[in-house]
């Protein structure tokens, strides 16, 4: 297996400090950039960079059609090959502007690392995206168990995520003081919660039933008043692993820590859904969820731009574009009832005028 090349590894390494310092680019991206990078100099053989030709390009965009997922064992979906090449492709265009690289890398030969149309149009082609709808979501709160800790915990988080539609991220970096039940609001500051995009703003609890505001009043005041929490530590601690009545590892507890991801939270709506065998739904899927739930409601304008800015959007167009996007049912069942009203809002006039036509002929 061929060695690390010295050359390319700083390279890559100025290349991720300029898209993190210079045009302010979140970890996540920095990992997914990286990754890129690294299956395409692996591919190459750990060449040098310098040596970069459009041959190479289009060996690699070949080679990622054939990859298959290592874990599905399924080809690469269109949108993993058409990020990956985008995102080689602009490592090379910055590489070739640097000093070193600026007479060895041929910027047209850079342009062949572009997906094709075809590509992008499937990549990103919007498609049904499953939610669940607020009645499901009740329920599995309602049946959620509260027997320990960890589990009135779970609880909590669910209840959370259905009342304010707060990202994952969001939740798992939640200090308690963020949490303002006497004005049912959730304050999401950047500075201590891993907002995207690291905004702040505030979310007003939405109207989805007094279960959760019941399951979060319970879940507050057993962390203040049992466990002795303080405003800054998290309002979700993590999960305390210990050895169990039969001596085997198991949950016993919450920690005083903050989760390091959300992967835990996602974990938590797996298995709840699951538990009251429902279809399982990731906790971002009750951001759509609550959008359907603005159609529902028939919000007039004031109030659609506050439901939109409470899941920390600045325009609708994203609220209502990015979820509120209707399924093919939904889209056939809303164009089926304005067709059936329309023939009924028309019947009388139709018959208006074949009684007038009738009477002018002396039918009538």
């Amino acid at each position: 297996m061929p060695k690390a090349n010295p050359l390319n590894e700083g390279a890559k390494h100025d290349y991720l400090v300029w898209l993190k310092d210079a045009q302010g680019r979140s970890d996540e991206t920095l990992d997914a950039v990286a990754a890129a990078i690294d299956r395409f100099e692996t591919h190459a053989g750990h060449r040098d960079f310098r040596t970069f030709r459009r041959e190479q390009a289009s060996s690699f965009k070949a080679h990622l059609a054939k990859v298959r997922n290592s874990k599905t064992g399924k080809p690469l979906s269109k949108a993993t090959i058409v990020s990956t090449l985008n995102a080689v492709r602009a490592f090379f265009e910055w590489l070739a502007r640097e000093p070193g690289y600026r007479s060895r890398i041929i910027v047209s030969d850079v342009a062949y690392f572009r997906p094709t149309a075809h590509d992008v149009r499937i990549a990103t082609a919007k498609r049904d995206r499953p939610a669940p709808s607020l009645e499901q979501v009740q329920h599995v709160l309602a049946n959620m168990p509260a027997e320990t800790t960890v589990q009135r915990r779970d609880r909590a988080v669910v209840a959370l995520i259905l009342a304010t539609g707060a990202r994952d991220a969001a939740v798992a970096s939640l200090p308690l003081k963020r949490l303002d039940l006497a004005h049912r609001r959730l304050d999401q500051d950047a500075r201590d919660v891993k907002t995207k995009g690291r905004k702040t703003f505030s979310t007003g609890f939405y109207p989805v039933g007094d279960e959760a505001i019941a399951a979060l009043e319970a879940w507050v005041r057993e962390l203040k008043e049992d466990l002795l929490f303080g405003p800054d530590e998290p309002l979700f601690p993590a999960t305390d692993i210990g050895l169990d009545d039969r001596g085997a590892f198991a949950p016993v507890g919450v920690t005083r820590e903050f989760w390091t991801t959300a992967s835990p939270i996602r974990a938590i709506f797996r298995k709840a859904f699951e538990a009251v065998g429902l279809p399982s739904h990731g906790p971002h899927s009750l951001r759509r969820m609550l959008t359907a739930r603005a159609y529902d409601l028939n919000l007039g304008l004031r109030e659609r731009k506050a439901w939109s800015q409470n899941l920390g959007h600045e325009s609708e167009v994203t609220t209502f574009g990015s979820y509120g996007t209707l399924s093919a049912h939904e889209q056939g069942e809303v164009m089926r009832r304005l067709s059936e009203a329309n023939v009924v809002a028309s019947a009388p006039d139709v018959a208006a005028e074949i009684a007038e036509l009738l009477r002018r002929r002396g039918v009538v």
